[in-house]
């Protein structure tokens, strides 16, 4: 009885590593089924042919337009959403296994205020523009160092204070009250600024993959997989807080030293993603779910890959509406988000609300 009792259990085990694998082999297909999509298609409309012979460097004879859209635009679109959505996935889900807190996000530590709090002074209260002695800064280089500071900033203060408060849950509330106190500023900096920098500033923060070009593309890509790569690392001592911060610490897990890499990387990729792309809602908050629906595991391991092609398809999948919506125009992002991160979370809540 006890011997056939063990190979069930082995039976069992099997199966599920297979469905996991089944699962990270059928993301990656679909990531790469995604990318080919968003480089065939988009708000102008290109003959697949062309689009072919562009991507197989017989781009000679194709207009000159379609090789600038293909090459300097499709190109470099596609990758910035496919790393960010990798990104976000991945800090929503190191932040909700650290928080224990389903409804925990990128967004919850304010580093993300933080950076909209930096493009709001940029736009709102310096006109768009810095004067340093006889330079002039501008822009969209001055729009990204801005945000990459404001968020630096609030990593930093944060960072500090994680060795000050032994409880994640007080970081937790130090976040949700540096993204009120930074709500509070811009809302001032906008009732005295004027109207081309309120819609400036709007339009910034509804998201848009289109604004990192191929030239700002390496550095993008460089800082995000230095995270992501740092985030990987991070998966034993995760699989170890899951079981809460006591039983980490028996296992000879550093906790402080843990959250303090794991904040880190946190603000490394939120920072970036909101830097180059703009506050990117509800993705870091949902696709962590959606990928436990998937892989049906709460291992770090196998949850961490997930995760990151989770949410490089959704942001694709995102990214390739908002181009074919409208003929010749782009949506903002986060117009197409809120519709698929929204019921994920209601149906998290009401799963939470069931078994309470």
């Amino acid at each position: 009885m006890i011997f056939f009792s063990f190979l069930s259990l082995i039976r069992n085990f099997a199966v599920k590593k297979m469905r996991q694998h089944a699962a990270i082999i059928l993301l990656t297909a679909c990531a790469v089924l995604l990318v080919a999509a968003n480089l065939l298609w988009g708000s102008l409309d290109i003959p697949l042919e062309s689009v072919v012979r562009i991507l197989s460097g017989e781009s000679e004879s194709q207009n000159p337009a379609w090789r600038f859209i293909v090459l300097e635009s499709r190109i470099p679109q596609a990758l910035t959403a496919l790393l960010c959505g990798a990104s976000l996935s991945t800090c929503g889900l190191m932040l909700q296994t650290l928080f224990r807190n389903p409804l925990a996000g990128p967004g919850i530590l304010g580093i993300d205020a933080g950076a909209n709090l930096g493009v709001a002074l940029v736009m709102l209260l310096l006109g768009g523009s810095l004067g340093l002695g006889g330079l002039s800064l501008g822009g969209y280089v001055l729009v990204v160092a801005a945000a990459m500071v404001g968020a630096t900033a609030i990593m930093l203060l944060l960072l500090v204070l994680s060795h000050t408060l032994r409880s994640a849950t007080m970081l937790l509330i130090t976040g949700v009250v540096v993204s009120y106190v930074t709500g509070s500023v811009i809302s001032l900096l906008n009732y005295s600024a004027t109207e081309e920098g309120v819609h400036n500033f709007i339009i910034w923060g509804m998201g848009n993959f289109g604004s990192v070009s191929l030239a700002h593309l390496p550095l993008y890509a460089a800082l995000l997989l230095v995270g992501l790569v740092a985030a990987v690392l991070l998966a034993k001592p995760l699989n170890a807080l899951l079981l809460g911060e006591r039983y980490a610490t028996n296992l000879g897990i550093n906790v402080r030293r843990t959250r303090g890499f794991l904040l880190c990387c946190t603000g490394l990729l939120t920072a970036t993603t909101t830097a180059f792309c703009g506050p990117i809602s509800f993705l870091g908050l949902a696709v962590p779910h959606i990928a436990r629906m998937l892989l049906r595991t709460s291992d770090h391991r196998v949850l961490l890959p997930g995760a990151m092609l989770t949410g490089g398809c959704l942001t694709l999948a995102c990214n390739l509406l908002c181009t074919q919506l409208r003929q010749g125009s782009v949506l903002p992002i986060n117009v197409v988000t809120p519709l698929i991160g929204a019921p994920v979370i209601l149906y998290v809540i009401l799963k939470q609300n069931k078994y309470t």
